[in-house]
């Protein structure tokens, strides 16, 4: 495995590869992103992971500064894993002030764009600038940033960019809860709690596949139960799989989308379906 921190020596390790697999992460690495790099190599000769917290998709009073950073730790998990660790410095990718960035579909202020202005917009000026930087066949994402994933496929297909988007399967710990660096964030009481969100996601499937289709009424009961037990939800929706607008009684490939504060840490979950 190497380790490379500048553009330039990225590209001429990579220039004659032909069948690259890329993941790009923020680091602090978990299983879920583990899981990912081992799924990178069914679609790749050459792996590469990016390791990069990226300011752009940060607000003001976010977590950039506290975010972790523990690069060393990292290396170690991916040894055996990966080819190559793309691990830029924020000088490196941004010597200039950035003043170009990419304009997204309205949904991108929604959801988790109305709770975090400008986070969509830093997100995909960063990802497009990585796939430009490593020019791979195959992008690998989680799914348990469910909306990031949509408009990174937006994204791709509208600017034809050669790469096929691959989303991988949200990785939950035994209770249910889904992996995230910022779990890490939370006390013991509030980890305790933090499965809850996802078995009320689960509550919420079950509703709608025995016949449910007041979504309106549904949410609200969710955010209300959430409410009670400590939680500041940012939202809780029923979405079209396929544009992620709001759901309608007669479509049948839904998601439910939650996104809820316990304590000073903001949890993410979705849960997919369909309806036969």
């Amino acid at each position: 495995m190497q380790l490379i921190s500048t553009i330039e020596e990225l590209r001429v390790r990579l220039k004659n590869e032909s069948a690259i697999a890329f993941v790009p992460t923020m680091g602090n690495l978990h299983q879920g992103h583990l899981d990912l790099m081992l799924k990178a190599r069914e679609h790749g000769r050459s792996v590469v992971a990016s390791l990069f917290v990226n300011p752009l998709q940060f607000g003001p009073n976010e977590d950039f500064a506290q975010y972790p950073r523990t690069l060393e730790a990292d290396c170690a998990k991916l040894q055996g894993l990966v080819d190559v660790v793309f691990a830029p410095s924020i000088n490196e990718m941004y010597p200039l002030q950035q003043t170009v960035f990419i304009e997204l579909p309205p949904v991108a202020c929604e959801l988790c764009g109305a709770a975090r202005p400008g986070h969509f917009r830093g997100m995909a000026t960063v990802v497009l600038k990585l796939l430009n930087i490593v020019q791979p066949q195959v992008a690998l994402f989680g799914k348990k940033d469910y909306q990031q994933l949509h408009l990174i496929r937006q994204l791709v297909t509208q600017l034809n960019l050669p790469v096929n988007i691959t989303g991988c399967e949200t990785v939950r710990a035994e209770d249910g809860l889904a992996l995230s660096s910022r779990n890490q964030y939370l006390t013991e009481a509030e980890r305790n709690e933090a499965a809850f969100l996802y078995q009320t996601l689960q509550h919420l499937r079950q509703q709608i596949v025995q016949g449910e289709r007041n979504f309106a009424l549904m949410q609200q009961r969710a955010v209300d139960a959430l409410t009670r037990r400590g939680w500041l939800v940012d939202y809780m929706s029923v979405r079209n799989q396929s544009d992620l607008q709001a759901a309608q009684a007669d479509q049948t490939e839904l998601v439910i989308l939650a996104a809820a504060r316990l304590g000073k840490t903001r949890l993410l979950d979705n849960i997919e379906l369909s309806i036969g």
